[in-house]
């Protein structure tokens, strides 16, 4: 009798445990499920930027395009703000180009030094980096989150290269709900950057096409 009993204890404790486990199944399906609905859509984002990098004519509007290259860069690691900046080679700063974001209106234009701040660091090194706390990492400089009253957490910020010469750098700021970036977004990130070069130095191109 003791053992019937205890055997019924277990069959029933198997049973919840196997209930509790598909349960457990169904919603890591279904989080694949959408996770590869989003690459899918990522994918075929890119694949527009690409067509349209390599389509630069002398009408295109390449801050625009630059806009649309961040926004889906953003978008794809699920960051809420981002900046794209391009190197000035003459007065050796970085220029902000392409905001996204809080402080969107007012930091278009806004300028800083190479080797300034961790954007400033990547320009200068051609190394991308992840920082899940600004606040503990000494290349990270305070004076724009002061000056334009916004606060930075964690960010992403890789370098614009083609053909070996950095041509800026893209950041992402603050991955969404308070979660922590990672090396996929940075992978990601750093593929945006491409389209991103390739589209620059495309334009340049072009740009003196017409001037020849």
């Amino acid at each position: 009798m003791v053992s019937e009993v205890k055997m019924n204890t277990e069959i029933r404790g198997t049973a919840h445990f196997i209930q509790q486990e598909n349960a457990r199944l169904q919603k890591e399906n279904e989080r694949l499920q959408q996770e590869v609905v989003r690459m899918r859509l990522i994918l075929r984002n890119l694949g527009n930027l690409n067509q349209m990098a390599m389509s630069i004519h002398p009408e295109t509007d390449i801050v625009m395009l630059l806009d649309q290259i961040l926004q889906s860069a953003l978008t794809s690691i699920q960051a809420e703000d981002g900046s794209l900046l391009l190197v000035d080679e003459e007065t050796q700063e970085l220029s902000f180009v392409v905001v996204h974001g809080a402080v969107r209106t007012k930091l278009v234009g806004h300028r800083i030094p190479l080797g300034v701040g961790i954007a400033g660091w990547v320009a200068q090194h051609a190394e991308s980096v992840m920082v899940p706390n600004v606040q503990t990492d000494p290349r990270f400089s305070p004076t724009i989150d002061q000056a334009f009253k916004f606060k930075t957490r964690s960010l992403l910020c890789v370098p614009i290269v083609f053909t070996g010469r950095v041509l800026g750098v893209i950041q992402a700021l603050n991955k969404a709900n308070y979660k922590e970036f990672n090396n996929a977004d940075l992978l990601l990130l750093n593929v945006i950057a491409q389209l991103a070069a390739a589209a620059i130095a495309r334009a340049e191109s072009v740009l003196l096409g017409e001037e020849s």
